[in-house]
Order: C-alpha cells, then sequence, then structure tokens
C-alpha cells in the first residue's frame, strides 16, 4: 500500500479514526524530548512500525543526515534516515499514529502532502506536535510549556492546560504547513514546546519529557511513568552538582530566575501585554553568556 510518498506494510479500516502525534527533529527536538515522548507512546499503546519513505533520498540529503553502518566481517547493516509512523491502538475503536518526522531538505511540497494524505487515509481527528526547543530559563523553575491550538474551545483548553501562548514572528521550518492545512481541513491541532535551559545539554532529557507527559496527561489522560521521575531527579543533581562549580553561573541564575518571574507575569496576566522592556534586555544578555554544559 502506498500513500504519498510513504508506502505502508497494512492496511487500515475505513471507520476507524486516529489520533496523531508528531516530532520533528531536529528542528524542536532538543536532548531528544519529542523523541522519547514518542518512544513512551510507542510502547504504552503496542504502536509498531507500519510505514516509512520508500525513498527517502527524495526528500533528504544524506551530507546532512549521515547513514549509521555495522561493520564487521564486512558491512552487516546500512540504516538509512527516514520518517517513520508507527501506529497502535488507544481505545477500541481510536488508533494512535505516531509520526517521527525529519526535516527535509528539498521536495518540501511532496513531503507535506504525503503526510496530509496520510492523515486523510488514516482518518486523523487530533492532531499534536510535541517538541522542545533552548530557552533562556534557569532549571531551579518548573519547565515552561509554550504552544497554541487551531480548532474547537482552543483557548480555554490552552489555559486549563497551563500553555504559554506563542507569539512569535521570524524564521521556521516548512514542516509547520502540515500544522496549518492539518486545521483547515478540519484537523484539530495542538502545539506543545517545552522550554529547555540553554545550558542543559542531554542526550535523553527526562525533566522535559516530564513536562510535556504532564500535559498529555491532563489532554488525553495518559499516566506519567514513576521511573521517569526517579531519572529526571538523578538528572536535576547531577545538573546541580556540575554548575555549582561554576562562579559565572552563581552570578547569571538571579538574572535568569528574575527574567522567568517576570516572563511569567507578563505572559500570564489578563491584559498579556508586551514583555516589559527590563524582562526583555536580562534575557537578551543572559543569551550572551557562555556558561558551560551541564
Amino acid at each position: 500500500l502506498r500513500i504519498g510518498g510513504f508506502r505502508f506494510k497494512r492496511t487500515f479500516s475505513a471507520g476507524e479514526t486516529s489520533y496523531a502525534f508528531a516530532t520533528l527533529w531536529p528542528w524542536i527536538d532538543v536532548n531528544g524530548v519529542g523523541t522519547l515522548v514518542l518512544k513512551e507512546l510507542r510502547n504504552r499503546f503496542g504502536a509498531i512500525e507500519v510505514a516509512r519513505f520508500s525513498r527517502p533520498g527524495i526528500f533528504f540529503d544524506f551530507t546532512r543526515y549521515r547513514p549509521t553502518i555495522h561493520i564487521e566481517d564486512g558491512i552487516q547493516e546500512i540504516i538509512i534516515p527516514n520518517t517513520t509512523i508507527y501506529y497502535g491502538k488507544k481505545e477500541e475503536d481510536t488508533g494512535l499514529m505516531l509520526l517521527r518526522m525529519l526535516e527535509p531538505h528539498m521536495n518540501a511540497e511532496l513531503y507535506i502532502e504525503s503526510v496530509l494524505k496520510v492523515f486523510k487515509a488514516l482518518n486523523v481527528k487530533r492532531y499534536t506536535l510535541l517538541g522542545s526547543m533552548y530557552d533562556a530559563v534557569p532549571h531551579t523553575r518548573p519547565l515552561i510549556v509554550s504552544g497554541y491550538a487551531m480548532g474547537k474551545d482552543t483557548e480555554q483548553t490552552m489555559k486549563r492546560l497551563g500553555v504559554l501562548p506563542i507569539v512569535y514572528r521570524g524564521q521556521s521550518s516548512i514542516v509547520n504547513m502540515i500544522t496549518k492545512k492539518a486545521a483547515e481541513s478540519g484537523i484539530d491541532v495542538k502545539v506543545f514546546i517545552v522550554s529547555i535551559p540553554q545550558y542543559v545539554i542531554l542526550d535523553e532529557d527526562y525533566i522535559g519529557k516530564i513536562r510535556l507527559m504532564e500535559v498529555l496527561n491532563l489532554l488525553y489522560d495518559i499516566p506519567v511513568d514513576r521511573k521517569d521521575f526517579e531519572k529526571a531527579l538523578e538528572q536535576k543533581h547531577i545538573i546541580d552538582e556540575r554548575l555549582e562549580k561554576s562562579t559565572e553561573f552563581k552570578m547569571l541564575l538571579p538574572q535568569l530566575e528574575s527574567a522567568y518571574d517576570m516572563r511569567i507575569k507578563s505572559l500570564t496576566r489578563e491584559d498579556e501585554g508586551p514583555l516589559d522592556t527590563e524582562m526583555d534586555e536580562i534575557l537578551w544578555k543572559s543569551m550572551d553568556k557562555d556558561i558551560g554544559k551541564a
């Protein structure tokens, strides 16, 4: 079965509805937070791989996304980077589509059309994009989740989840066209981005994962794994220990905390005016600091 550029291993019943969860690497997958969440959903709902692009070289430059190779008595395996779709069951009549997207380098229009055709074929009713980005925030405060929604009861839902609004004008990923066109086709769309302290660099960030899973728990009643809390606490201790040795960071931390507090106050007040000049100045000063890596 082929849908757009994807080759599927199975067919789907016509009456089945689906929820779609996606992450986009590398644009919004700092510290692998989105990847961790998708992996959690795969394991929790028994999702298996059902599709990938039949010719990934149409979309990706393999000098930028390098294949990985296993050499032992010759070449045993070559893994080619690709966008992958997994499918499981959330409920008896509701499927769960998990989409780990790589940002395309070329033929982006065909890429976008292919994903939207899959949404239509699988009767996707809700699309949730999950991710993480670096931000000038301290690790000593609760991680901020920002986002937006397009569909029914969007404003009330985002406020209930404690998600701060995204107001942005600037460079972005062409893959955001999937979000826009999905909403225009009647799909309920939500985007959640967790802010990661710019000095925390981890292969797998469980602090960020827990924060996104908390949002999914409130929205879709998906519990947070207790073991993740233990891993997150261990990572927090490691970050504290490493940064305790940095005199420069000790001077910078109060500025980050002050900027964070003013940011929350500014964005959560009823009139939601622009960021204060003082907070903005502190924010950009902190962005220029090289405070090391946790």
